[in-house]
């Protein structure tokens, strides 16, 4: 065989190597890409979007005060017997008997002494018992004069108190000032509050929060928000289940809901949860919590 031949037969089997490598790798490839892509979508969690009460907040602080409260001074001579005191006591109920006279109830409530021990604030010859119906606790509180025109007489309100974090008290504003403090440029109202089992000790400092601007507007959990540059987006999903990503226009936020101003209509689903294993335009298997 001349030379030339043989080169020519090495550069043909060459490039049908080459040739049988690339067309190889592009089946394999496409075998691959055939094969992923059918990989079933994601199952995310959604949410339909529906309207909810959302109500803004004003913080504010204050101190437990009873609904009423009386003293009574009792003399250590005028005492028949030890003074062993009730914690509990109904309106008529016995108090203290006394040589003179006896001290009864004039209302139901919680019995205790002024102090620590009997003789504190009192004298040797003497104990101040206190009477305190603590079945509604009241607060006076000062709220900026910005906030003035909001302040309505019944708005709901909600209090906590240190010894109870975890727990809310409802009530609702009982009183308003006629007129804003020129000092502090501050309007003075009192908040009513249920305290059910005698919960809220009088004298404790109070968080009260006053629910104002209640109003239904349509609402989506916190949680399927975007955020990017000053736009807010979440991935509304189409009848096809095809994740769409949708600029909107939001409000305030309220227990782990956001307020929609515009961008959703009621009924339309969104992404709640997971939005990290979604891809814009890409296809969801949805689930409903």
């Amino acid at each position: 065989m001349k030379r030339s031949t043989k080169i020519r037969t090495v550069i043909i089997s060459f490039f049908l190597i080459i040739t049988l490598v690339i067309v190889g790798r592009t089946m394999i490839g496409n075998h691959f890409k055939k094969k992923f892509s059918k990989r079933p979508p994601p199952g995310i969690i959604v949410k339909e979007v529906a309207y909810k009460s959302f109500s803004e907040n004003i913080e504010s602080f204050g101190t437990a005060v009873s609904k009423r409260t009386e003293s009574f001074r009792v003399k250590r001579e005028n005492l028949t017997s030890e003074l062993i005191l009730k914690d509990y006591v109904k309106k008529g109920d016995l108090i203290v008997k006394l040589k003179e006279r006896n001290i009864i109830a004039p209302f139901d409530g919680v019995l205790g002494y002024r102090g620590i021990t009997g003789d504190i604030l009192g004298s040797d010859n003497s104990i101040i018992i206190t009477l305190d119906d603590n079945s509604i606790i009241y607060s006076d509180l000062k709220i900026p004069e910005t906030f003035a025109s909001f302040i309505k007489k019944g708005l709901p309100i909600t209090a906590r108190f240190s010894g109870s974090k975890n727990k809310r008290y409802n009530g609702k504003v009982y009183a308003v000032s006629s007129r804003i403090n020129a000092e502090t440029r501050s309007l003075l109202i009192r908040v009513m509050i249920e305290n059910e089992n005698s919960e809220l000790i009088p004298g404790s400092l109070l968080e009260v929060g006053i629910n104002y601007n209640e109003r239904n507007s349509l609402g989506i959990p916190d949680t399927s928000l975007m955020i990017v540059g000053n736009k807010t987006y979440v991935y509304k999903v189409s009848e096809d289940n095809i994740a769409n990503k949708t600029e909107i226009e939001i409000g305030i936020r309220d227990a782990g809901f956001i307020e929609v101003i515009s961008g959703l209509n009621e009924g339309e689903n969104i992404v709640a949860e997971g939005l990290k294993k979604v891809r814009p335009r890409g296809k969801i298997k949805p689930i409903k919590k």
